[in-house]
């Protein structure tokens, strides 16, 4: 026998259901006709037993004598004439009762017509019922059949699951180790870069030692050779082709009663003694003094990222009133990808791109054209800002730099990083003079005769002075600063954020003197660039959708829009000292100069 979790169990119980009720039908039905048949057999056999009489009686009519014809005799016959009743009154006797048996018979049969009927319809529903049940019962063993596919399958996919899940854990356990391998390599990473940039800074630290060491023997050197040189006399020419031109003579010097001054690069005057123009002539302590500096000068001057010699008195193009730009000049597809910098030279006609490639351009400008000059390489990662001053390699970030300055001594540096850290530069000595730590990465830096500049990305700007330790200043904005830029009187200063706003702060109070904002315009990048015009009557940046924005500092207002070639965000712009030229750079490589 099957058990009770055996297939056949639900349908053989539901089989036990239907012919339980089907025989409760039946006795109920045969209650109905257990009277009703014995009293039809009675009928019957009543029907036969008249039919029997009826029949005898008429095959013997003529053996019964009317009463009318009975003599006397016969009235006077015995005692047991009163008990035998005539023929005629047995006759109608058995006729009422055959009559009432046919009635009786009547009824009978109109109920078993009924009877039949009814009996019919439950005939016809039994087999209605018994096809339902056969149906029912083709529909069970489907279901069944299905049942037992679907368990197959059940059993198909817990083994799979059982197989999937084995392979699961086996996975975890193998990510595990990997996890744990992965945090040994990212544990002994740190370790190396930590020993990197210990053995980094002992390193800074030894050269900064070696240069001081330097320094101290050649300023020894140098006393040295001047408290030899001090017992003779020596002359100068006043030509300033003849720099460094030193003759001994023997004769006697006398002071003179006319100072000449003499002007060095830097803009600081010496103002030395000097007798006829004949005979200019000073002691030799005074004399190796202005030749120092002007050799100083002179080797400072001779070793700008250009490389090339530059004349000694360089003339510098002074904008007195800046046009805003109206039409392209030349576009260029200068890097090998997006262009993050750009800046021009002093003089107007040299311009440097820095890109995310790593690679500094330098362009001329002939006429309204830009010509290729020379590439710089050698950078460690993207250039997000350049400035024009001599070259140097300096190492002391931990992380990305993200700008750099040179200070107007043009003998320092300062540069921001997104170490959280700005840092001044000594260049004479290539050493960090001085590092400055700050909560936020910064973005950019301007400098001042005493003053830093920074903006961060923690939403401030931050002002520090180089004889103090500490911060002196902070305005907030409302984005991240992306830009900073220094009017040439050093009066004010140009903010670009990441809210879509430029804001021009007064450097005499150190407050917000106006903010420009336009529809459409925001800032595409986090090193988003704005300028001034030379003259500082408008400013300038780039939009994220291609398009130049100008405002008029003096109204506030919006002078105009440029679209043209760009069709990514604009990076940065730069406008030339002489206010004739614009330049911008975007994120698809373009270079394009406006005028």
């Amino acid at each position: 026998m099957a058990g009770p979790g055996a297939p056949g169990v639900p349908v053989a119980r539901w089989k036990r259901h239907i012919v339980r009720q089907l025989r409760q039908r039946d006795r109920t039905q045969k209650t109905l006709f257990v009277e009703l048949v014995p009293a039809y057999n009675r009928l019957l056999e009543k029907a036969e037993l008249l039919g029997w009489i009826s029949e005898k009686l008429q095959l013997e009519p003529n053996d019964v004598t009317p009463a009318t014809l009975q003599g006397p005799w016969e009235e006077e016959s015995g005692p047991d004439s009163d008990q035998v009743p005539p023929p005629t009154t047995l006759r109608v006797k058995w006729q009422k009762e055959e009559e009432g048996l046919r009635q009786d018979c009547g009824k009978m049969a109109y109920q078993v017509v009924e009877k039949s009927a009814a009996l019919g319809a439950l005939e016809a529903t039994l087999e209605e019922r018994q096809s339902r049940l056969a149906a029912l019962e083709a529909c069970a063993a489907e279901l069944q059949e299905a049942r037992a596919r679907q368990t197959q399958q059940v059993d198909a996919q817990r083994a799979l699951n059982v197989a999937q899940r084995a392979a699961y854990e086996a996975l975890r356990a193998q990510a595990r180790l990997r996890e744990a391998a992965l945090r040994r390599l990212e544990e002994e990473a740190h370790d190396l870069l930590e020993r990197l940039v210990q053995r980094k800074a002992r390193a800074a630290a030894e050269r900064n030692l070696r240069l001081e060491r330097h320094e101290k023997a050649k300023q020894a050197r140098m006393s040295l050779e001047l408290k030899k040189a001090a017992k003779r006399i020596v002359s100068i020419s006043e030509s300033p082709n003849t720099i460094g031109g030193i003759r001994e003579e023997a004769e006697t010097l006398a002071l003179p009663a006319e100072p000449l001054s003499l002007k060095s690069g830097t803009g600081e005057k010496w103002k030395r003694p000097f007798r006829s123009a004949s005979a200019t002539s000073l002691t030799l302590s005074r004399c190796v003094d202005v030749v120092k500096e002007l050799l100083d000068f002179k080797k400072r001057r001779g070793h700008s990222i250009g490389g090339a010699p530059e004349p000694r008195y360089q003339s510098i193009p002074v904008c007195v009133a800046a046009q805003p730009p109206t039409q392209v000049q030349d576009v260029l597809d200068a890097h090998l990808s997006e262009v993050n910098a750009v800046s021009f030279g002093p003089s107007s006609s040299l311009l440097a791109t820095g890109g995310a490639d790593r690679l500094i351009h330098l362009w001329n400008v002939v006429g309204d054209r830009l010509k290729a000059n020379q590439t710089l390489e050698g950078a460690g990662g993207s250039i997000t800002s350049v400035d024009f001053d001599p070259s140097e390699t300096l190492s002391g970030h931990t992380d990305k730099v993200t700008a750099a300055k040179f200070k107007l001594t043009r003998h320092q540096a300062v540069t921001g990083s997104r170490d959280r850290t700005v840092k001044e530069w000594d260049l004479g000595r290539a050493y960090c003079s001085r590092t400055i730590n700050v909560l936020s990465y910064c973005n950019d830096v301007v400098c001042g005769d005493h003053v830093i500049i920074s903006g961060h990305n923690d939403q401030k700007i931050r002002f520090w002075d180089s004889r103090v330790p500490c911060c002196t200043q902070v305005i907030p904005v409302q984005g991240r600063v992306t830009s900073l830029n220094l009017s040439q009187d050093q009066l004010h200063l140009l903010s670009c954020s990441r809210d879509d706003t430029l804001k021009v702060i007064d450097l005499r109070v150190n407050n917000i003197r106006q903010a420009f904002r336009a529809d459409g315009f925001r800032c595409g990048s986090d090193w988003t660039k704005a300028v001034f015009s030379p003259d500082r009557s408008y400013v300038l940046a780039g939009s994220w959708d291609g398009a130049l924005y100008i405002w008029d500092v003096d109204t506030g207002k919006l002078e105009g829009s440029l679209r043209g070639p760009h069709c990514t965000a604009v990076n940065a712009v730069a406008w030339c000292s002489s206010g004739s030229h614009v330049v911008s750079v975007d994120q698809a490589r373009k270079v394009v100069l406006w005028h």
